[in-house]
Parts: structure tokens; C-alpha cells; sequence
């Protein structure tokens, strides 16, 4: 557990990497890819040349014999939730950071977009039950606390179950958000609920993973430990069937989360620890505009 002067230091390091991030590089594309989403109708006018066709309201263009275009008003503030797994495997990294410290790195990063922008931003940190619950805010002291509650939760519980953190923010979350789901998703049943809370809000799952996750080393015997259920065994690492039974596995789970995501029309990026997830946010943002 980190001391306060360490997570002072922390979140001071965090800043600055975020507010360099964010002033580069993510608050155009944050802007383009979520402002505008939420439009509402507020009156018909003549169509101009350059007027998005799609707009066009046909009942009067016919009552009058000429085009009009819908005109609408973008609703001046978002909600974004960051919906973030503080479970036991969370913990787990091989290689650069472990999954929780990029899950914290690109909390940092949305959130001071987020307030850049003038929004709101809320966190609910779960494991198999909510962890903790800051409701949405604006401002850059409240993303400061975001952070420093990020570096120094304790969970409580050791598994994960998203399926009560997304219930919890369907109960919680009357108005339409955005939602960063941070997880590696090793977890199942959770269909129903992301179904419902992706009826109203625009959900956007990022997979975190570490390198081993999927793939075993070749070391021979090696003893593995399940971080949810504490659950100890030796393997052999040397066995080629071993180590493909391990991937497949791997490829399981992440077949099983593209899949449900789809199905519910939410969006899944994949996320390894070692790897440049600006680009991969950055490449989102853009396709989103």
C-alpha cells in the first residue's frame, strides 16, 4: 500500500503526463468523437447547400414543395463514469505496469480530458461488489480526487462480477452517459446487465491485459496462483499442450467479450500493458467522429 507523501507524488506525476496528453493530443478528438452525441431538436429552417441531407425533415420539405432542414442544439454538458476493476487479478503485470496502474494511467488521462471540456465525470470502483461509488463532477480538483481514491482503494473483495457495477450504474446514472469500462473481463454473466445500461448510455469497454496473460514461458515447473480465489497449483510449462491450452483459454475469454459486447452494440478495444494505448484511445476517438 502506498504512503500519502507516495500517492501525493503519484497523482502529482500522473498530472502532469495527463495534462501533457490531453492538451496534445486527446482534447480535439475527445470533443469531436462524444460532443454532439447528445442533440436535441430545437427547430426547421430552409435547407442551405451544405446541410447535412440526413436532416432533412421530408413531412414539411413536401408541405411547402422545397427542402428544410431539422435544426439541432447540442446539449451543453456530458456525463462520462468510469466504470473500474480494483479486483485481485487487476494487479497482475509482467512487463512495463500492471493492469491496474494502466487502468489508473488512462483513468488520469479521460479525466482531465473530461473536465477540460467542462463535463462531468464520476467513478464506481467494483470488484464482485462496489468498492466505492464518486458521484459525477466537474472541475480539476475533483479529477485530482479521482485519481488519488484510484491509487489508494483497498478492495474489500478479491473477485470480480461487472455485472453489479454495471447494475449499479443503470441505478445510480438517471442521465445519459458515456461509460469507460476498465477491466481485463475475465469474468462471465454479465450479458444481461451490459445489454441494459447500452439501451441508454454509450459504453465503451476497454480489455486490459498483460502479455502472459496469454501466453505461457517455457520455464518447466511452475507454480501459479489464482489472485481472485488464492488457488495454488503446479504446472508444466515445458509441455507445448500445456502452453496451448493456456492461449486457448486466453482466446476464450476474449471471444466470449467481443462477442457480448457486440451483441449489446457497445464498443471493446483491447489494451496490453505494454503497449502505446494513446494510440489505440486516439485511433477510437478519430473513427468515433
Amino acid at each position: 500500500m502506498l504512503t500519502t507523501a507516495e500517492i501525493i507524488k503519484k497523482v502529482r506525476e500522473l498530472e502532469i503526463k495527463s495534462k501533457k496528453l490531453t492538451s496534445d493530443l486527446f482534447t480535439g478528438e475527445y470533443h469531436s468523437a462524444f460532443k454532439g452525441k447528445g442533440m436535441s431538436f430545437r427547430e426547421v429552417r430552409e435547407y442551405y447547400a451544405g446541410d447535412d441531407i440526413r436532416f432533412i425533415d421530408w413531412n414539411v420539405s413536401a408541405r411547402f414543395g422545397h427542402p428544410f432542414s431539422k435544426v439541432f442544439e447540442e446539449e451543453r454538458e456530458l456525463t462520462v463514469m468510469l466504470l473500474i476493476d480494483v479486483s485481485a487479478s487487476s494487479a497482475f503485470g509482467t512487463v512495463n505496469m500492471s493492469k491496474r496502474n494502466l487502468a489508473t494511467e488512462i483513468a488520469a488521462v479521460l479525466s482531465f480530458s473530461v473536465v477540460n471540456n467542462g463535463d462531468k465525470i464520476g467513478v464506481i470502483l467494483y470488484s464482485d461488489k462496489i468498492e466505492k461509488y464518486i458521484p459525477p463532477k466537474k472541475g480539476k480538483q475533483h479529477a485530482l480526487y479521482i485519481l488519488r481514491e484510484l491509487l489508494s482503494v483497498e478492495p474489500a473483495k478479491r473477485g470480480t462480477a461487472l455485472s453489479t457495477a454495471l447494475r449499479y450504474f443503470t441505478n445510480t446514472t438517471r442521465q445519459k452517459s458515456i461509460a469507460f469500462v476498465l477491466s481485463d473481463l475475465i469474468d462471465t454473466a454479465y450479458e444481461d446487465q451490459l445489454r441494459i445500461a447500452a439501451k441508454k448510455h454509450d459504453i465503451i469497454g476497454l480489455k486490459l491485459y498483460d502479455k502472459m496473460d496469454r501466453l505461457l514461458p517455457d520455464v518447466g515447473l511452475l507454480r501459479v496462483e489464482d489472485l481472485e480465489t488464492g488457488k495454488q497449483q503446479w504446472i508444466d510449462t515445458g509441455s507445448a499442450f500445456v502452453r496451448h491450452q493456456y492461449e486457448k483459454e486466453f482466446f476464450c475469454i476474449t471471444d466470449y467479450s467481443n462477442a457480448v459486447f457486440k451483441k449489446c452494440g457497445a464498443d471493446l478495444l483491447h489494451l496490453r500493458t505494454d503497449e502505446d494505448y494513446v494510440k489505440v484511445l486516439q485511433r477510437f476517438f478519430i473513427s468515433r467522429t
